[in-house]
């Protein structure tokens, strides 16, 4: 993310959204009743010549807008806000219209918020400064394997092949079914490096990983350059890649990849639950009394809270969130778009670790 310029006073701070990690982070960022200004196009009247009516025109321009809605729209990799035009071009006459702008990758947006906490900022200049590819993990067993990605929002699984392999008895049929098997998965990873060229982790269990990292290097050593781990999990396919996040094994590939550190966070605050340990407090009034007492050290909140929430409650969760960090609480937002975040909203969508007992 590039961070143009920031206006504390007024209020704004515009951006330029480079990949998709940039634009989960804005979706998350910018809410109902913020205002928005970027180019955009609009079809407008155009009048023709003197006895001719007028006639529709798509025109490019600059348009404010007060957000009513914002929508991710992964394929297409951009953003898509909904809402109140505020600022136009006089002789349109577009004021108090309805317009969907597009935030797409490389076009330059600016957003105005009445109050900016300091998580939205923080989110903000950690993109800026920690921009990073995703990782391309590979979990192979003799049953299936997966390619996927883990991005800063979650793992995107781009595709999973079946082995199909004869017993091991069948030696020769076997070893002409591994090479098919390994070459399906192969131009899958092809596919998916090409277009990052990103770091790969192989994982799985037994040595079939390490016979397709052998397989990788000698088919395409350029993609095996990239090939910075090999790591065991407990079994291949999807599971095998939620397993590799939710351990940390991948910690070695990308340690500053958000998905990691918000696992690791949420399976520290469920491990305190299940061993009985009473330094945790979960739900919107639990988590509200246990701010007031000043005993929260580490707050998570669930993206999707915050997202879907209206006005009023998500104005009371805001206001929780800044006493959290007025009484040295860190604040963590997890996305709900991976294993974590679903078991943080499985929890009343905030949930934190305590400094102390509360009960």
């Amino acid at each position: 993310m590039k961070v143009l310029g920031r206006d504390e006073k007024r209020g704004t701070m515009r951006v330029v959204p480079e990949d998709i990690d940039d634009l989960w982070v804005l979706y998350n960022v910018i809410r109902g009743g913020d205002h928005i200004h970027a180019r955009t196009s609009r079809e407008v009247k155009v009048e023709e010549e003197a006895a001719r009516p007028s006639k529709g025109k798509r025109i490019a321009m600059s348009l404010g807008i007060r957000v009513e809605r914002v929508s991710f729209q992964r394929d297409n990799e951009r953003l898509r806000a909904n809402g109140v035009i505020i600022e136009a071009p006089e002789k349109f006459g577009l004021m108090g219209d309805h317009h969907a702008i597009n935030i797409a990758l490389g076009k330059p947006v600016t957003i105005l918020k009445e109050e900016w906490s300091s998580y939205d900022v923080e989110r903000i200049e950690r993109a800026s400064r920690e921009r990073s590819k995703p990782i391309i993990v590979v979990s192979i067993d003799d049953e299936r394997g997966c390619v996927a990605l883990l991005r800063q929002h979650g793992i995107e699984v781009k595709a999973e092949i079946e082995a199909r392999l004869p017993g091991k008895l069948e030696a020769e049929r076997r070893e002409a079914a591994l090479a098919r098997y390994f070459n399906s998965i192969l131009r899958e990873l092809t596919l998916a490096w090409s277009g990052i060229h990103g770091l790969i982790a192989l994982i799985g269990p037994g040595f079939l990983k390490e016979s397709f990292a052998k397989h990788v290097r000698e088919k395409q050593p350029d993609i095996f350059k990239d090939v910075s781990a090999v790591r065991t999990v407990g079994s291949g396919g999807a599971a095998g890649v939620e397993e590799a996040v939710r351990s940390g094994v991948l910690d070695v590939v990308a340690r500053k990849m958000r998905v990691i550190e918000e696992t690791r966070a949420v399976e520290e605050l469920l491990s305190h639950l299940a061993s009985g340990r009473r330094g945790v407090s979960y739900g919107v009034e639990e988590v509200k009394k246990a701010i007031s007492y000043g005993a929260v050290e580490l707050l998570l909140v669930a993206d999707a809270l915050l997202r879907e929430a209206d006005d009023e409650e998500r104005r009371e969760m805001e206001n929780s969130m800044r006493e959290a960090e007025r009484m040295r609480g860190e604040i963590m937002i997890v996305s709900a778009e991976h294993e974590a975040g679903k078991k943080i909203l499985s929890l009343g969508g905030v949930a934190a670790l305590l400094r102390f007992s509360i009960y």
